[in-house]
């Protein structure tokens, strides 16, 4: 890795060597380039940058632009929710010239972001806002982080930030994928994320090739098929027209060689290949294992993200599948229910399995979060509207979610953080089953069933004036508390099953006993989101064949986590009669490695082996204490 400079003060002075000399030592290449042009178009970086947010018309303009975009990487800037509410950040998509699009993560840390206008509708482009991990990885091309005092405006140096431009099947600009968290805190794993969410972004392009063209799916390594490390190469009439970087990287190919580069000059040992598997060679004589398909084929196998494989697959323990029976009962009578439960624990994956086993499984599950959209926006979104309802309005109109769920469930996530002023509106519609859309028109009927999700006490905020008791009253005859991981008493069966439904077998990866351990014990404050978030990193850094061990762990999970403070008497208490958490991970730790020397009968190189770390870690933590 490149070095950085150690403090804002070394920063400040290498920046003014910078603009007066042109050249500095210890500041990574991307950082110095970046702050170099933003010299030259001569950007005060003690000044605070004077950007021009979009207003609410332009702004839903720029969401219609980028749907498809935006549709595309749902799946990970769910699956990245996770790590971003663990480390107090926010994920961030922005359009081709860093147009911040959508963020999602800590509400916390929302509001300081907000205050250097890091927020939807504002421009974090380089030439508007200086050296910043958005902005410069779009210029590079490449991932960039930037941390603190690198940014080039002195107000951004709260901002600790990694991005990585996502690209089309012939090189074009998309967007950008970013995780943006608070300086002071160390955001080890961010680029690792974003690289592995922009990877599987990018990957699920490939899976409805057009039918005029050809897909190649390739690889060095045949487990690696089908995943979003395979190589990709789209061909039209024997001509490559489209690649991923994957492919480009293992053939030693730039994005110039579209258009130019026919079939037989990559391999030229094989010729006119049929649907299939491939054995072919490259350029340089090395073997490599293919999978050609001529016409459009249904999407290949791959490692999914987090929030579809735990929604297609819930892991419910025996208390939680009676409250779910209990809810599609109520549910298929027409009673809504309010489900509660922390952050992560699967309110959505709860809500979708009710449905799935409700009379209306066959009818649409619309999902809605209420924190999500934007106060000026999400009266439209969900009401719909008529034509020439405002500025900026399509020209057909919109039907508006609420209309979208009819005949089916609606599910209102995060209802707690519904303005005021929508929820009057929120309560018409449910009792009178018809919705009005934004700028008149008749009313029309609507019929479908309401699951409401929160992780706040709804009674609370109706006793501070903050959610209406009337609303409150009509969606809440039943509530469902769901409990956190923490409750459970099979979490290591859990992280197994887990780990296996993620394609850790899949994929000939082994999770070593006291990594599981581990997993299991620690206290995971973003419940199962955070934990799927982490197997899946975990599983998508490690190769075919390794086990993963405790060394391959997230610095985060090897002290201990904070859920909430503890009144001073009940910590006191907690403190004398439990173990740190450090101190029970080293107890399990241990217990693990001398169990896997008595399984190897002693023999060291292969325990070290089956656990997945060095010998001189099982000696030192393991048989120094016996000696």
């Amino acid at each position: 890795m490149e070095s950085r400079v150690a403090t804002p003060r070394t920063l400040l002075a290498a920046r003014q060597r910078v603009f007066a000399q042109g050249g500095v030592d210890g500041v990574p290449d991307p950082i110095l380039r970046s702050w170099q042009r933003c010299a030259a178009l001569g950007l005060d970086f003690g000044a605070r940058p004077r950007v021009e947010p979009l207003t609410e018309r332009e702004l839903r303009e720029a969401w219609e632009r980028n749907d498809a975009l935006r549709r595309r990487c749902r799946p990970e800037i769910e699956a990245l929710h996770a790590d971003a509410q663990a480390t107090d950040s926010l994920v961030i998509l922005t359009d081709a010239n860093g147009l911040v699009l959508d963020t999602i993560g800590s509400t916390a840390f929302a509001g300081r972001a907000a205050q250097v206008a890091l927020r939807p509708g504002v421009p974090w482009s380089e030439a508007v806002t200086g050296t910043n991990a958005i902005g410069t990885a779009l210029i590079e091309r490449r991932p960039v982080e930037v941390h603190g005092p690198e940014h080039y405006f002195e107000p951004h140096r709260i901002l600790s930030c990694a991005a990585m431009p996502i690209l089309g099947m012939r090189g074009e600009t998309l967007g950008a994928l970013d995780l943006s968290g608070p300086a002071a805190v160390h955001h080890m794993h961010a680029l690792g994320l974003i690289r592995l969410a922009v990877d599987a972004i990018e990957h699920r392009q490939f899976e409805a090739p057009a039918p005029d063209r050809a897909t190649l799916r390739l690889h060095y390594d045949p487990a690696l098929l089908g995943t979003p490390r395979e190589g990709v190469l789209v061909f039209a009439e024997n001509r490559l027209v489209g690649a991923n970087r994957a492919a480009l990287a293992l053939l030693g190919l730039d994005w110039d060689a579209l258009d130019r580069t026919v079939f037989e000059a990559l391999f030229p040992d094989q010729r006119a290949p049929a649907p299939g598997p491939l054995s072919l060679r490259d350029g340089a004589g090395r073997a490599l294992r293919g999978h050609f398909q001529a016409e459009p084929a249904r999407p290949q196998p791959r490692r999914k993200a987090a929030p579809a494989a735990s929604a297609e697959h819930p892991v419910f323990d025996p208390g939680t599948e009676h409250l779910l029976a209990r809810a599609v009962r109520l549910l298929d009578a027409g009673i809504p229910i309010v489900v509660e439960g922390e952050t992560g624990t699967g309110k959505e994956v709860f809500s979708r399995s009710v449905h799935a086993r409700s009379a209306r499984a066959q009818a649409p599950f619309v999902a809605v979060n209420c924190a999500a959209l934007p106060e000026s926006l999400i009266e439209a979104e969900l009401f719909g509207y008529e034509p020439g309802a405002f500025t900026g309005a399509a020209r057909h109109g919109a039907k508006g979610l609420l209309r979208q769920a009819d005949g089916g469930l609606l599910f209102l996530d995060e209802i707690g953080d519904m303005p005021l002023s929508l929820q009057s509106r929120l309560l018409r519609v449910l009792q009178e089953r018809e919705v009005q859309p934004v700028g008149g028109g008749r009313p029309v009927p609507v019929d479908f069933t309401l699951i409401c999700a929160t992780h706040r006490d709804l009674g609370q905020l109706v006793e501070e004036g903050r959610f209406r008791a009337d609303l409150y009253y009509r969606i809440a005859p039943y509530r469902v508390a769901l409990p956190p991981l923490r409750a459970r008493s099979d979490r290591l069966a859990l992280v197994r099953t887990l780990w296996d439904r993620l394609g850790g077998g899949l994929h000939r990866i082994a999770l070593a006993p006291a990594c599981a351990a581990a997993l299991a014990e620690a206290e995971w404050p973003g419940n199962f989101r955070q934990l799927v978030g982490t197997l899946r990193a975990l599983l998508a850094l490690a190769d075919p064949g390794d086990v993963v061990g405790l060394d391959a762990l997230p610095e985060t999970l090897r002290r201990p986590m904070p859920i909430m403070a503890a009144p001073p008497e009940a910590a006191a208490q907690s403190r004398a009669t439990v173990p740190p958490a450090g101190d029970r991970l080293d107890s399990i730790a241990r217990e693990a490695m001398r169990a896997a020397l008595d399984a190897a009968g002693g023999n060291v190189s292969e325990a070290a082996r089956r656990l997945g770390i060095s010998r001189s870690t099982l000696y030192r933590r393991c048989l120094s204490e016996r000696g």
